[in-house]
């Protein structure tokens, strides 16, 4: 083999590493502030989504908020202070629906943070002007509803199913209905940075529970973006083991009901187009013992081979 030969191979092997390298990097980084439903008010669901390599973060739910910026902080997640996340990393807040265990550190850290955007659907908007930042509950610290408005949070209103810019980011956002003991309505929020997607789910119910077809729609939208492996990856939550029984679900997932969904979405997506597909399991609720239990079905039930992943409080991740 000649001298220049064995310099093309080098080339072309140093060339090949780097582009699968390239392949795999991420596109989002993740640093959950909570991850349980249930009754830890220093753990409810809120996690900070942001495009990799920057600190430009939106906030999915905001249950907890300062409890996991301290606990994100003592892992050094974040090597700044707890008011510097707050006030300058988070750029705004998605909210799926207005549950005091989704919406509670929104509303307590309210007076500590910055001016910045509330994104939700028209219902959960109107009930957190109406029974929140109302003038009486709280302060209204919005720049509409009741009483005086502070003009601190730009309250903006998302239309299902239209994409909206997140301000001070370069992602956007579109919402999806979902039922959460119909007719109460929760949402899902399919996040695109560039070519690059990820999907959050509040609170929902299987659509057999639900007598609803909002999970079928929102997987026939999503369907082509695994199948193109632009999403990267479903943040949706398990609330219950397999043996809570459906007039208990309240409109949560056990683990039967999430791998009967994602077969839905295989179908829809393609054969294997879920082997090793990332699923954030959120929601889990206490006692451990349940939480427990709630894994070992997940593994169990698995057959689509799909990644589970359990955040954990204050510690990132990539996506």
């Amino acid at each position: 083999m000649t001298f220049f030969n064995k310099v093309l191979i080098c080339f072309l092997l140093l060339s090949g590493s780097a582009f699968s390298q390239k392949l795999q990097q991420a596109a989002f980084q993740v640093v959950p502030l909570g991850v349980k439903g249930g009754i830890d008010e220093k753990n409810l669901s809120a996690y900070l989504l942001a495009p990799a390599k920057t600190n430009d973060y939106i906030c999915l739910d905001a249950g907890t908020v300062n409890a996991g910026i301290e606990k994100a902080i003592e892992k050094k997640t974040f090597k700044i202070s707890t008011s510097e996340v707050l006030r300058k990393y988070i750029k705004g807040y998605l909210i799926s629906h207005a549950h005091l265990d989704h919406v509670s550190g929104l509303i307590i850290n309210s007076p500590a943070d910055s001016s910045k955007t509330v994104y939700a659907t028209g219902k959960c908007m109107e009930m957190m002007e109406n029974h929140y930042f109302n003038d009486q509950t709280w302060a209204n610290f919005g720049d509409q509803g009741p009483g005086l408005p502070l003009k601190k949070y730009h309250f903006q209103t998302l239309t299902p199913n239209e994409e909206t810019p997140v301000t001070n980011t370069t992602m956007a956002v579109k919402a999806f209905p979902l039922s959460h003991v119909n007719p109460f309505e929760s949402t899902a929020f399919l996040i695109r940075n560039g070519d690059n997607y990820a999907l959050y789910l509040g609170d929902t119910g299987p659509d057999e529970v639900e007598k609803s077809t909002h999970l079928k729609e929102l997987w026939a939208a999503i369907a082509p973006l695994v199948k193109n492996k632009q999403l990267k990856g479903i943040f949706i939550e398990v609330s219950f083991p397999n043996e809570q029984p459906d007039k208990f679900l309240f409109g949560h997932l056990t683990p039967n009901y999430l791998m009967k969904e994602l077969h839905v979405l295989e179908e829809l997506a393609g054969k294997d187009t879920l082997k090793g597909f990332k699923i954030i399991v959120t929601h889990l609720k206490p006692p451990n013992k349940n939480i427990s239990k709630i894994k070992e079905q997940l593994k169990s039930q698995n057959d689509l081979g799909v990644q589970l992943i359990y955040p954990e409080q204050g510690k990132r991740f990539d996506l």
